[in-house]
């Protein structure tokens, strides 16, 4: 699995950014093994600490339980995955205006630029526009990870998502 940090950005935060992403598109479910840390450490080319701090973090949020001896799975909370994406949504939102007001943009001009950058996508195509993530497959076949690979512990070939 080849990941391409943001040098900006420590690598654990970027970890559970993964993560989260994945819970609120679906990509991982209630009760999904995440990799072990050793495996997902090798694949991201890490060192494990890093991503046993990342786990850890999420585990103190709310997000995965660890199972001694068994792993670090998504925790089966109703409304997780509603949750984790108004969460990450409002992070996106946040930064992005943060980032155009310190361009000095007024909030009229924000919402031109919004409006405008939608119109554009919509009349090219892009998929991502119309607020969908352009797949339509149900929760049986999820897509591909952040990642190359899945976070979770299965195989990304396999559309079942492994024995649960």
């Amino acid at each position: 699995m080849q990941i391409n940090f943001d040098e900006s950005v420590p690598i654990y935060v970027q970890i559970m950014q993964a993560v989260m992403r994945d819970v609120a598109v679906g990509e991982l479910a209630p009760g999904d093994k995440l990799l072990s840390v050793r495996d997902l450490a090798r694949d991201a080319k890490t060192n494990p600490n890093t991503v046993q701090r990342a786990y850890m973090e999420l585990e103190r949020i709310g997000i995965v339980e660890t199972q001694r001896g068994q792993g670090t799975f998504i925790r089966a909370t109703p409304g997780l995955a509603k949750e984790v994406r108004s969460e990450v949504t409002a992070t996106a939102v946040r930064s992005f205006i943060d980032e155009m007001r310190r361009l000095r943009y007024a909030d009229d001009e924000i919402v031109a630029l919004v409006s405008q950058g939608l119109n554009q996508a919509s009349a090219t195509g892009d998929s991502s526009a119309d607020g969908s993530d352009g797949d339509s497959r149900d929760q049986a076949s999820r897509r591909q990870s952040t990642y190359d690979q899945p976070i979770a512990g299965r195989p990304a070939t396999d559309p079942n998502g492994g024995v649960h």
